[in-house]
């Protein structure tokens, strides 16, 4: 982990966020400046940069990130409604933090 890096300190709670789900490789929580009704954050514990950075040890990493948010998706409820998983990719395409994160968006109106 990084100590300058936002989500690491949240990931070691030495900052606050609202979580949904933590194991032994991942951590989900509410992002503080949701963009929708459900604004989830999936986040590995394992700091890496971004999308740019991932190695071939991080396959299971990504894939577990991708699962997790399917079941987190099912457990707040808009499994059924839809919602969108999104990864920003530097800095360009909106990347603040960088330490990889899966956004899951959902629970608008259909």
């Amino acid at each position: 982990m990084e100590p300058g890096c936002i989500f690491c300190q949240i990931i070691r709670k030495e900052r606050l966020a609202e979580f949904i789900f933590e194991d032994e490789s991942l951590v989900v929580f509410k992002d503080a400046h949701p963009h929708a009704p459900v604004h989830l954050l999936i986040v590995p514990k394992k700091h890496i940069r971004s999308i740019n950075d991932l190695t071939d040890e991080d396959r299971d990493i990504l894939s577990g990130m991708i699962f997790r948010a399917r079941e987190v998706a099912r457990q707040v409820g808009v499994s059924a409604s839809g919602y969108k998983l999104v990864f920003n990719v530097e800095r360009g395409a909106g990347q603040v933090i960088f330490h990889l994160h899966l956004h899951l968006i959902g629970g608008f109106a259909s």
